[in-house]
C-alpha cells in the first residue's frame, strides 16, 4: 500500500471508492493494457464472422463451386484453424496481460506511476509464470467442472431413462430436463466457488514473485473470510458491463433505424451484419473498460485479507 498512509482494513466501499480513485488517475493507461487482450480477441472473433458470412453468401449466390455440404466442410475447416492459431495466441496474450495490470495496480497502490511499456516489461520476465497460473485458472473454473459435468450428465441421463421407464413421454422428457439443469447448476455453482477461491492468485503472484502452485494456494488462505465481499465485486462488475452493452447496442440499432437508406431490402443483409459487429465490438470494449476495474480492487482484496490475517 501507499507508504503515506497507515495500512488498516477497508471496507467493500473503500475498496470501490479506492478503485475508481486509482483507475481515475492513470485512465489511458490501465485502458491501454487492457485493451490489447480484447483487440485481439475482437480480430479473431471478426475474422471468424467474416469467414462465416462469405461462405454462406458464397453458396446462395452460387460464387463457390461446391455443394452444399463441401461448403459446410470448408466453413468447419476454416474454424478449426481459426480456432489453432487464436487458442495459443489468446493464452500468451492474455496470461501477459494479466500479469501486466496487475503490475501497473502493484505499482500504483505503492506510489508510483506506471506505464503501459513498463508494466507489459515486468510481466514479461515472468511470462511463462503467467501463463502456467493462467492456464491453472482455467482448469480448475473452468474446464475440469465441465468435464466433470458432461461426464456426470451422460451417467445421470442414462439413470433417468432408467427410472422413467414405463412413464410417458412427457414424464420422461422432464425428468431428464430436470436432471440436466440440476447438474448445470451444480457445476456452475462450484465453479464460481473456485473462481471466488482463486481470484487473489495472480496478485500475489505479482506481488510476493511466487510460482503458480504456491500463488493458488495462497488465494485459497488469504480469500477466506472475504469470498462474500469479492462475489459482490464480480456481480457489481457483471451489472455494469450487461448495462453498458446494452446502452451501446441500443444507440447503435436506433442510429441504424433513422438512416433510410440502410433499411431497404437491399441493405438488410449488409446491415445485419453491420450491427451484429457493432454488438460484438462494444461487448469487447465494455470487456476493456472493466478488466482494470477487477485488477484494482483483487489487488486490494489481496492487500487488504493481508492486513487483516498478518
Amino acid at each position: 500500500m501507499n507508504g503515506n498512509e497507515a495500512p488498516r482494513p477497508l471496507n467493500l466501499g473503500e475498496i470501490l471508492d479506492r478503485t475508481i480513485q486509482i483507475y481515475r488517475g492513470r485512465f489511458l493507461v490501465y485502458l491501454g493494457i487492457a485493451i490489447i487482450p480484447t483487440g485481439v480477441l475482437l480480430v479473431f472473433a471478426g475474422a471468424i464472422l467474416l469467414g462465416f458470412a462469405w461462405f454462406g453468401a458464397g453458396t446462395r449466390n452460387g460464387a463457390l463451386l461446391f455443394n452444399m455440404p463441401a461448403t459446410s466442410f470448408l466453413a468447419m475447416l476454416f474454424v478449426m484453424v481459426a480456432a489453432l492459431v487464436a487458442l495459443p495466441v489468446m493464452l500468451g496474450v492474455s496470461s501477459l496481460s494479466a500479469g501486466a495490470i496487475n503490475h501497473a495496480a502493484a505499482a500504483a497502490l505503492a506510489g508510483r506511476r506506471p506505464t503501459i511499456r513498463g508494466s507489459f516489461a515486468e510481466a514479461w520476465r515472468r511470462v511463462w509464470m503467467y501463463v502456467g497460473l493462467y492456464i491453472l485458472q482455467a482448469l480448475i473454473v473452468w474446464i475440469a467442472p465441465l468435464g466433470v459435468w458432461s461426464v456426470a450428465l451422460i451417467f445421470m441421463t442414462a439413470i433417468a431413462a432408467g427410472i422413467s421407464r414405463g412413464a410417458s413421454p412427457q414424464t420422461a422428457g422432464a425428468l431428464v430436463g430436470f436432471v440436466t439443469l440440476f447438474g448445470f447448476m451444480a457445476v456452475a455453482g462450484f465453479a464460481l466457488w473456485m473462481l471466488l477461491c482463486v481470484s487473489l492468485a495472480f496478485p500475489g503472484c505479482v506481488v510476493e514473485r511466487i510460482d503458480a502452485g504456491d500463488a493458488l494456494k495462497r488465494s485459497f488462505r488469504l480469500s477466506k473470510g472475504t469470498r462474500g465481499r469479492i462475489f459482490v465485486l464480480y456481480l457489481l462488475g457483471a451489472v455494469l458491463g450487461w448495462i453498458l452493452s446494452m446502452v451501446v447496442t441500443v444507440i447503435f440499432a436506433i442510429a441504424a433505424a433513422l438512416i433510410p437508406a440502410l433499411n431497404s431490402p437491399q441493405n438488410a443483409q449488409a446491415m445485419g451484419m453491420a450491427l451484429l459487429f457493432l454488438i460484438y465490438g462494444s461487448w469487447f470494449a465494455v470487456q476493456a473498460l472493466t478488466k482494470p476495474v477487477y485488477a484494482f480492487a483483487l489487488m486490494l482484496f489481496y492487500y487488504d485479507q493481508r492486513i487483516r490475517n498478518e
